[in-house]
């Protein structure tokens, strides 16, 4: 992605979310400027709760009080998580540092 697609986001990589409805949360470590997966996908969301198409969807490690999971959510369903809480998702380690202030860092891409 570059950076002039993901300028009209909301949320940036790294950042810690929560979910509006449902009660989850967890870190982005990948922002699409628009839906990006299947029909079946989006077909099976309660059309009274389904997302515009044409908006920021982002890519979360995920965890909620029973499991830790990868999440797919649009940008109208995230608000910015300030619990401070940590997070305990067992791939945020393999991609991010944990800054001193709470906050997640993307690790350095290895150019091969």
């Amino acid at each position: 992605m570059t950076a002039t697609q993901i300028k009209h986001a909301k949320f940036r990589i790294g950042q810690v979310v929560k979910h509006r409805i449902f009660p989850f949360r967890g870190v982005i470590f990948d922002v699409v400027p628009e839906f990006a997966n299947t029909e079946e996908w989006y077909q099976a969301i309660p059309e009274e709760t389904r997302p515009r198409r044409d908006q920021p969807f982002y890519h979360i490690l995920a965890e909620n009080s029973e499991n830790e999971y990868i999440a797919y959510v649009s940008e109208q369903n995230l608000l910015p998580d300030t619990s401070g809480e940590p997070l305990h998702h067992p791939q945020i380690a393999q991609m991010f540092n944990l800054l001193a202030n709470g906050t997640y860092q993307p690790k350095a891409q290895i150019k091969h």
